[in-house]
């Protein structure tokens, strides 16, 4: 069975979103293995100049970068990544899978994005939009779609 890690930035307090990862953590538990591993984010200056911006990208990304089990399929969330449709999520979720790779890590990153050393790993770089979401969200919005996936391939309703 694949395991299936997210990697993040910064812990989940509010209910409705612990409510919603329970939720698709739970439905997932029939397709994959699903590991969530949090990584402290750093706190960040208002207006913070560039080399501050810089600065806490590199902290979080040592931090993701300890965390980050070798030999798996990465795949950062960015803005830079190509956009995908759900159907061409599922396709490249069971590619990868059939190639000899049992772990995918989806590596979500801070309220200041991911430092450059993550995204020059990844095996493939994702895009959800053009809009910016805060990343409590889009790990709802991760964990539903990667749902929606394994849902597709197997010919469940869910999607339809």
């Amino acid at each position: 069975m694949l395991t299936v890690t997210i990697l993040a930035v910064g812990r989940i307090k509010e209910k409705y979103f612990t409510d919603a990862i329970a939720e698709y953590s739970k439905r997932l538990g029939r397709y994959c293995r699903l590991n969530i591993i949090e990584v402290k984010d750093e706190p960040t200056p208002d207006n913070p100049t560039a080399r501050e911006r810089e600065l806490v990208l590199d902290k979080e990304g040592e931090r993701l970068l300890e965390k980050l089990p070798r030999g798996a399929y990465l795949i950062p969330l960015c803005i830079e990544g190509g956009q995908v449709s759900s159907e061409k999520l599922a396709e490249k979720l069971e590619l990868v899978g059939g190639s000899g790779y049992s772990e995918i890590v989806f590596v979500i990153g801070g309220s200041m994005g991911l430092c450059e050393k993550i995204k020059a790993m990844a095996n493939m770089k994702l895009s959800f939009s053009k809009m910016t979401f805060p990343h409590q969200l889009m790990r709802v919005i991760l964990l539903e779609q990667i749902y929606r996936a394994f849902n597709i391939s197997n010919g469940g309703k869910y999607h339809k």
